[in-house]
């Protein structure tokens, strides 16, 4: 089983110790999407760090409506650690989804701003 190439994995204990900056800031840093993996609801293991995840994604979606930026290139699954088939199929879906919007307004707007200094 495979999943896209172009995706960076970061391991974290619990998808609940991701702070929306930390969010931001991998799309700040030229992500053009970000997609968060956690196990599944109700069975997590720090109690409820993935239901403290999706109030966080659904916060920053909120604040990425508010600049323009599209929604979808955030996103959150609860697939547990046994379903590889399910994550890498995750994992083909948010690629193409991110690369049908194209590269991050962010990247071309600094892009653009560091060419014209």
């Amino acid at each position: 089983m495979q999943y896209p190439s172009n995706i960076r994995i970061v391991k974290v204990p619990c998808i609940g110790t991701i702070g929306a900056i930390h969010i931001l800031k991998a799309l700040e840093n030229g992500a053009d999407g970000v997609c968060l993996v956690g196990c599944s609801e109700g069975k997590c293991e720090y109690s409820s760090g993935n239901y403290r995840a999706r109030k966080r994604v659904q916060y920053v979606k909120n604040l990425l409506g508010k600049l323009s930026i599209e929604k979808e290139r955030l996103e959150i699954y609860n697939i547990s650690a046994g379903e590889a088939r399910k994550f890498c199929e995750v994992a083909r879906e948010v690629t193409e989804t991110v690369r049908s919007l194209g590269p991050i307004p962010l990247k071309t707007k600094a892009i653009s701003n560091s060419k014209e200094e």
